[in-house]
């Protein structure tokens, strides 16, 4: 019995240590900080400490429900399945690996796994490491943008120890110097810095080293020997003790800090010395600022006017000013004129210039004052439109024209003359309108500055015109003064007097040919007939000269008919007659003669309306018109006659293949004694211009020579001859 009680004693002992020891094993599991987790190899959980618990945030009840492979389906199976592998041959393995929690947050953990060779499960030891990832992931990131920021940064960035010497350089330093990194490290940074400033910099190292950060401003002489002023940031214990220094090129800054300094100086001596008045203005109008010229624009002492409000020289209601200070204010700048009221009761003409908020936020304006170039401008207004409208009224033409005579403006007279509108004429030359025969006569006259001289001109409708030009050169600069006068009716008038007075003549000499010669012409042939009666018709070579001195005697008769018909009016019967009827006679008539000098003539006839005429003197026309036709063809060849009805007009055609009649010879054509002929005398065409002027119609020649020649005859249908 007292060895059973003593058993029993023992027992009770070690169960006693035993839970002792399992309490103490069960309060480092839970106090330890790393999660502790027993796992079958199935992956169900079997027991977890509190760590555990507070990683996977469940309780333990819930977490032994819970199998591991939940958490970690984010690693690849075959990585899972390689780690068990490991666990089983070597007995233990660590690695690190993400899980996720329920709640979908994800976290880095390294894993301890420890193979338990008696019992079925295995010992998981996991320690959160996140946060540690995340410092590891973040220096590595502040590493690389560190790196990345010192070889791509603009300013100049070196690394160098407390003597000086260099440790590192990014590009953007070795670009400015002109130097390779290589070299630069067999180098020091006092190396770059002049002489005479190496003192400076050993101060700011020793400022450096007690603040811990220095800046300043330094020359630094560059590979190529250029010195570049640089403005340095300098900074301690950057890494390892080093010091950095962050550089920049200053020198264009400096240089254009100096030039603006100079430029505001100039802008001083400007505003101060300026000849226009110039005001700085607040949003209120208030004058801040005034120059001396503004204070003799405004009639205000310089003192005065700086205290003034620029409204007040102005009238407030007036609409326009409203609309310049709205425009003002939505466009920023205005350029425009007002009157402004002085304090001396004048009133004066400013032509201004605004720029919102220029200066400091305050508005510049310039005034210039205009009152007395208005009044000149009024004048000049005036004496232009007094100019114009006598240049536009003129009763000849007036053209201005330049150095190399291009017209530049014109009167609508001379548009007419020209046959041009005002834009088509100011871009023409007069030398457009001379003819080629006539341009170095122009040129010469021109030059010598005659007063007047007659050219003929083509005109815009290619029509020919005598003009009469007047020139007055330099009226003003550069700018000459042509005056056009169209002449060609007064030629016309002049042509037809003298035609008419030729004509008169004619008439007269005429009415006395025939007084005189027509008696003793009725006692030859009374005589010569009488003497061949009486010679009787016995003797055949008297008749042939009876025969020729009769001939003879009929031709003076006939020309001294035709000079009866200019020296005085016929009384002539017009009546309705058949234009086509008559030249058809007429063709008929000549038709002998034609064929004996081997011509041919070919007549078409149009039906025609009968008009009122004398039948006879028309045929008279016809007749002297294709006998000249015959008499111009002496080898022979087509005569072509044409009656058309075009339009309110009846035209006559009559066309030869003779030798043609020179241009400047066919307007002398129906003058007396004129004739191309050897042994005419021309009275023969001004008696048939003469008729059909008188049926009111008109004879037109064209000709061209060794062609031929026609003859173009209109008479009017209603030419109301009854």
């Amino acid at each position: 019995m007292m060895e059973d009680s003593r058993f029993v004693q023992l027992s009770k002992q070690e169960k006693e240590a035993i839970d002792e020891r399992i309490s103490q094993y069960d309060f480092i599991l839970q106090q330890v900080t790393d999660a502790i987790v027993l796992v079958k190899d199935d992956g169900t959980f079997v027991d977890v400490n509190e760590a555990a618990c507070r990683l996977f945030r469940t309780s333990r009840e819930q977490l032994l429900q819970k199998n591991f492979h939940e958490y970690v389906y984010l690693v690849p199976e075959h990585i899972f399945h390689f780690q068990k592998q490991m666990l089983h041959k070597f007995g233990t393995y660590d690695d690190e690996m993400v899980i996720r929690l329920a709640d979908g947050e994800m976290k880095h953990v390294q894993l301890f796994m420890r193979r338990h060779k008696k019992q079925p499960f295995d010992l998981y030891m996991i320690r959160d490491i996140t946060s540690k990832k995340a410092l590891e992931r973040e220096r590595t990131i502040n590493e690389t943008l560190f790196k990345d920021l010192f070889n791509r940064a603009g300013d100049s960035i070196v690394i160098f120890d407390g003597q000086g010497r260099f440790i590192d350089a990014n590009p953007s330093f070795c670009t400015s110097v002109n130097i390779t990194k290589e070299e630069l490290f067999k180098l020091s940074i006092q190396t770059f810095i002049p002489m005479e400033y190496h003192d400076l910099f050993d101060q700011l190292l020793v400022t450096l080293k007690r603040n811990g950060t220095v800046s300043s401003e330094l020359p630094f002489i560059l590979g190529d020997g250029m010195q570049k002023l640089f403005e340095l940031t300098l900074t301690t214990n950057v890494h390892s003790g080093f010091f950095m220094a962050i550089m920049r090129n200053v020198t264009e800054k400096r240089n254009m800090e100096m030039n603006l300094q100079r430029s505001e100086e100039r802008f001083r001596a400007i505003f101060e010395q300026a000849h226009e008045a110039i005001l700085i203005c607040d949003d209120f109008g208030n004058i801040l600022r005034a120059n001396p010229a503004a204070s003799r624009t405004f009639e205000l002492p310089l003192h005065d006017l700086v205290h003034a409000n620029l409204m007040q020289f102005i009238d407030a209601k007036d609409e326009k000013v409203r609309h310049v200070l709205r425009q003002f204010f939505r466009d920023g700048e205005i350029r425009d004129e007002l009157t402004f009221h002085m304090p001396n009761g004048e009133k004066k003409q400013l032509e201004f210039t605004s720029k919102k908020g220029v200066i400091n936020g305050y508005h510049l304006t310039i005034f210039r004052n205009v009152s007395e170039r208005r009044k000149m401008e009024k004048q000049l207004r005036e004496q232009e439109q007094k100019f114009r409208n006598v240049f536009n009224h003129a009763m000849d033409g007036i053209v201005l024209i330049d150095d190399k005579q291009r017209i530049f403006d014109a009167n609508p007279v001379a548009c007419r003359i020209f046959a041009l509108s005002k834009e088509q004429l100011v871009t023409k030359c007069m030398h457009a309108f001379i003819g080629s025969n006539e341009l170095n006569k122009f040129q010469k006259w021109v030059n010598n500055g005659k007063e007047e001289e007659e050219f003929t001109i083509t005109d815009g409708e290619g029509k020919k015109k005598i003009v009469e030009l007047s020139f007055k050169p330099n009226i003003i600069e550069h700018v000459g003064l042509m005056m056009v006068r169209d002449i060609t009716e007064k030629k016309e008038m002049e042509e037809q007097l003298r035609k008419s007075d030729t004509l008169s003549v004619v008439g007269q000499l005429a009415a006395g040919i025939a007084h005189e010669i027509r008696n003793p012409m009725t006692a030859l042939k009374g005589f010569i007939q009488l003497l061949q009666g009486s010679i009787g018709n016995g003797c055949e070579q008297y008749n042939m000269y009876f025969h020729v001195i009769m001939s003879e005697l009929k031709r003076i008769e006939s020309i001294i008919t035709e000079f009866l018909v200019l020296a005085k009016p016929q009384a002539v019967h017009y009546e309705r007659g058949d234009v086509a009827k008559i030249m058809q006679e007429t063709v008929d008539l000549l038709s002998v003669q034609a064929t004996m000098h081997n011509i041919q003539i070919e007549a078409t006839y149009e039906q025609v309306p009968r008009i009122y005429c004398e039948p006879k003197q028309l045929k008279q026309v016809f007749i002297n018109i294709l006998k000249n036709a015959i008499e111009v063809m002496p080898n022979g060849g087509t005569i072509t006659v044409s009656v058309q009805h075009v339009g309110d007009d009846i035209r006559i055609a009559i066309r030869d293949q003779g030798c043609g009649i020179p241009k400047d010879k066919i307007k002398k054509l129906g003058e007396p004694f004129y004739t191309t002929k050897e042994r005419g005398t021309g009275l023969g065409l001004m008696v048939s211009y003469k008729i059909i002027e008188e049926h009111r119609g008109r004879i037109d020649v064209e000709s061209e020579v060794g062609v031929g020649t026609t003859f173009y005859i209109t008479l009017p249908i209603n030419n109301d001859m009854r």
